[in-house]
């Protein structure tokens, strides 16, 4: 009995839907933290994959993020588990591409054909770097791109043009050849002789040039024996013929990645931070949207490039602190295993030792690369030692080997059970951010402790809720900090309440070392605190005046320059806030020595730490989520505006 073609295309379809489900539960288990990235980027090149004679024009998926967040490695991976890393290019679009040879490496047609990409099939192509192939500078001028100009018609509808300044130029040498052989009774005869012999008529690259453009099967040697006559016949039929000119690369999957630090405008420069929680950068990059990648490619191409990128735009939040803290377990696991395969013993290392790792090894907005290389460093050096060391001890090969943390958190305590009883070492380990963090002067630490204490205890009192992170131990810059939930619509109210958060690091330090004992360090508070009370009274129309007053560079926007009259304003709100923070940690001095007793012990202050004290201390304040459970806590709007109306309406009635 035959099987009806319509029969087996169903079945090759239901196999190919089976085969991509199991792909990306494959791609999940090797490439952490992006599961819902990989859903996506499958659900993107499902119809490609499963239905491939659907399509008529390029699929393209653009893939926008952090370094070191995966984006290669998921197309190249994706690529292999589909079984096309053969017909897989990858073009570095700053100009290095890793597939293809020197020649035609300026246009994507060149790279695409030196790779071996069969017109009219299937095959996946990858832009990397895309940011960088800009064609608007920073000043919003055009930009000179002169490499891989063909890849917005490739982007368009996967049909390239021939390269017809290459044919020009082989009929320019052709019409030089015939010219030449019409005088060639003018030679010598020898000379004429040798000319004559000679087997090949044109060089390699007019060759190649001349095989691509005209679609030919001929090998390239075979094409350099064609003579002059018959290549230019062949030029005439090209020109003439009712063929399509045009290359076919329509059924493409084609990934553009890169990173669009402008879409990152609240992580991307910090590279240095390894002190704010991997959640708190999670939460802001997992926000951006559509229109964020739109206004961020803006930046460097023009509309209608931007317009041919389509609007499959996938975007990488970076990593979680539960993402980080999984491939450090991974990579940690896959260490161990490779020591366990030389030597015969098993390290087993214990959560406080990952926690270290996780404290001087994540910058949250660098991705994996710098974790890789501080898991190595160290752990390489240590674990040699006490292989050796627990070697020399008698262990023999299965023998465990426990790791934890030795006091004061410099060394790694190695424990090996031996028949005659137990045996440890402690080996060093270079755990510099440790150093960096801790501030060892007992008078520093007292003076950060009572300022962040003060700025965190007024903004639990007044929003109801506990700074998402609350620091004195950090190394990124010489101090301490608050990190506080942003606020989607910020009200009147708000506004003063977060002026007197502000001025309330410098209300601490008056409040328990004196006015002669405050310090320099509140210096950034106050700036922020008096352009937030200038907005308040000269932007926003709160206080006495409704016009904006502003004076600007641009004589069209100076419409209200009267600046002068609200200068005492600003500081009659700032001396009134100050007052008010004051008073706040005078009311609750046993809630301020309680968190400033806890920052000198620990170093910070969880949210559900300082919940917990304020609920001790009779105030009741919900903890902050650094990684928001729902879209309620990622922005904030604190007054009942809901409420309000459906009040306002039933008084109304």
């Amino acid at each position: 009995m035959k099987t009806s073609p319509e029969l087996l295309l169903r079945v090759q379809m239901h196999e190919r839907q089976q085969n991509l489900q199991a792909i990306a539960a494959q791609l999940k288990t090797e490439l952490i933290g992006i599961d819902d990235v990989i859903d996506r980027v499958t659900g993107a090149v499902r119809a490609w994959y499963v239905m491939p004679q659907l399509i008529t024009r390029p699929v393209i998926v653009c893939l926008w993020g952090l370094t070191g967040t995966g984006k290669t490695q998921l197309t190249r991976r994706l690529a292999q588990l589909l079984g096309f890393y053969d017909r897989f290019v990858e073009v570095q679009m700053d100009g290095f591409s890793q597939n293809g040879d020197s020649y035609g490496a300026s246009t994507i047609s060149g790279t695409l054909e030196s790779a071996g990409l069969v017109e009219g099939a299937p095959g996946i192509l990858v832009l990397d770097e895309f940011q960088r192939y800009r064609t608007v500078s920073s000043r919003g001028d055009d930009s000179k791109v002169e490499r891989y100009q063909d890849v917005w018609a490739l982007l368009s509808d996967g049909k390239l043009p021939p390269a017809l300044s290459e044919l020009h130029s082989i009929e320019r040498k052709l019409a030089d050849a015939l010219y030449d052989a019409e005088r060639a009774e003018e030679d010598d005869p020898q000379e004429r002789h040798k000319k004559q012999k000679m087997r090949y008529k044109i060089d390699a690259w007019d060759a190649q040039a001349l095989k691509r453009s005209l679609k030919l099967d001929a090998p390239l040697l075979e094409i350099m024996q064609w003579s002059n006559d018959y290549i230019h016949q062949l030029l005439v039929q090209f020109r003439s013929s009712q063929q399509s000119w045009e290359t076919d690369y329509s059924r493409l999957l084609v990934f553009v990645c890169g990173n669009l630090d402008e879409m990152y405008t609240e992580t991307a420069s910090r590279v240095e931070d390894c002190d704010t929680d991997a959640d708190i950068f999670h939460r802001l990059t997992s926000r951006l949207s559509l229109i964020d990648v739109k206004r961020a490619l803006a930046e460097r191409f023009k509309p209608e490039q931007i317009a041919r990128l389509g609007n499959q735009h996938v975007i990488y939040p970076s990593f979680s602190r539960s993402a980080y803290e999984q491939l450090i377990a991974m990579t940690v696991h896959n260490y161990v295993q490779g020591i366990e395969a030389n030597c015969g013993l098993r390290f087993v290392i214990g959560h406080d030792v990952l926690a270290q790792i996780y404290q001087n090894a994540v910058f949250p907005t660098q991705g994996t690369r710098p974790l890789f290389s501080s898991v190595h460093t160290i752990l390489s050096s240590a674990l040699v030692d006490a292989a050796l060391w627990a070697l020399e001890q008698g262990a023999q090969a299965g023998q465990q080997l426990q790791v934890q943390m030795a006091a004061g958190a410099a060394h790694l305590q190695i424990r090996c059970d031996l028949q005659d009883g137990p045996r440890q070492q402690c080996f060093a380990v270079p755990l510099d951010l440790n150093k960096v963090k801790l501030r060892t002067s007992v008078d520093f630490r007292a003076l950060l402790a009572v300022h962040e204490a003060g700025h965190g205890l007024v903004y639990a009192l007044l929003f109801g809720r506990t700074p998402q992170e609350l620091k004195i131990n950090i190394a990124t810059f010489e101090g301490g900090y608050n990190s506080f939930t942003e606020l989607q619509a910020t009200s009147q109210r708000n506004m003063l309440d977060m002026v007197c958060v502000g001025l309330a690091g410098r209300a601490a330090e008056r409040h328990v070392f004196g006015q002669e004992a405050c310090t320099t360090g509140a210096e950034q508070d106050i700036l922020q605190a008096t352009a937030d009370a200038a907005r308040y009274l000269r932007h926003l129309g709160f206080g006495a005046r409704l016009s904006r007053t502003d004076v600007s560079q641009e004589p069209g926007d100076n419409t209200n320059t009267e600046v002068a009259p609200s200068n005492d304003g600003i500081e009659a709100l700032l001396q009134a806030q100050m007052l008010r923070a004051q008073d706040l940690l005078v009311q609750h001095n046993g809630l301020l020595v309680a968190m400033t007793g806890l920052l000198l012990r620990e170093g910070l202050i969880s949210p559900t730490a300082m919940a917990q004290l304020c609920a001790e201390h009779g105030q009741v304040v919900q903890a902050s989520a650094a990684q928001a459970p729902d879209a309620a806590e990622q922005k904030w709007v604190l007054e009942p505006y809901a409420g309000m109306l459906a009040a306002h309406s039933h008084n109304s009635l």
